[in-house]
């Protein structure tokens, strides 16, 4: 088991566990733990040890999302930082899992969208307040979520503050399997381990053939959304177009 405070990786076979530790603020990202977690989703697509990478978090909570002492980092950094945390997500090759094991805020729901299995706890809850906060939906969600879930509960979540608790989310395709806390090991794991079997080489290429036609349109929404949040944060003051350094983040 390797650790940096904030995130913890260990491995079970051929999976590797990474656990959000940020117990003081309900496991809310920091900036370490955007860069830590970007670097790890970059090494585990080049390691064939690994097949499939589980996210989770550690205690009550999956995550409340960016961590408001983050609002104290500079602009740019926390967007790139942001950046690259969503573009790992889009990218990564192999089987990513989601075991939200309490409430999942902002963009820890939202990148959910962006894994390929998600178990949830019967006491998790989704919510994305992007719009009380004054700023726009982030992690892709303004493509992922009218996809997932349809326009209309799209609409409510990302426009008008819906919480959505571990039943509706179930119901609408959000997530794929609801568990009680005894069942983790059982239930989740089992099924997680059975994944974990499968040719990685067949299901890399059978998620490039699921998700390749709408990559370029996830990382072109990333940028457009970030893009926003920056103009907006900034009063209108800033304007950025990441595609001039696209290559370097």
């Amino acid at each position: 088991m390797s650790s940096n405070k904030s995130i913890i990786e260990y491995r079970k076979g051929s999976i590797l566990i990474v656990q959000y530790n940020n117990p003081k603020r309900k496991n809310a990202f920091n900036l370490i733990m955007y860069d830590r977690v970007s670097e790890i989703l970059r090494s585990a697509a080049e390691d064939s040890s690994i097949s499939a990478v589980v996210l989770t978090g550690t205690g009550d909570f999956y995550s409340s999302g960016n961590d408001l002492a983050n609002v104290n980092a500079n602009m740019m950094d926390l967007m790139n930082a942001l950046r690259k945390f969503i573009r790992a997500f889009i990218l990564f090759p192999k089987t990513l899992i989601a075991i939200v094991n309490g409430p999942a805020i902002g963009i820890a729901a939202t990148t959910l969208a962006l894994c390929d299995l998600v178990f949830a706890s019967v006491n998790s809850y989704f919510y994305t307040p992007f719009v009380k906060l004054g700023v726009v939906p982030e992690g892709c969600s303004s493509l992922t979520f009218p996809r997932i879930m349809g326009d209309r509960k799209a609409l409510e979540m990302l426009l008008f503050n819906h919480k959505m608790y571990a039943e509706e989310a179930l119901a609408c395709g959000f997530v794929n399997f609801i568990y009680s806390p005894e069942e983790v090991q059982e239930k989740v794991w089992n099924a997680i381990i059975k994944v974990s079997e499968l040719s990685s080489e067949t299901v890399s290429n059978a998620k490039k053939l699921l998700r390749n036609n709408i990559q370029e349109q996830l990382l072109e929404t990333n940028d457009i959304e970030l893009e926003e949040i920056i103009r907006i944060r900034s009063g209108g003051r800033v304007t950025v177009k990441f595609d001039s350094i696209k290559s370097r983040l």
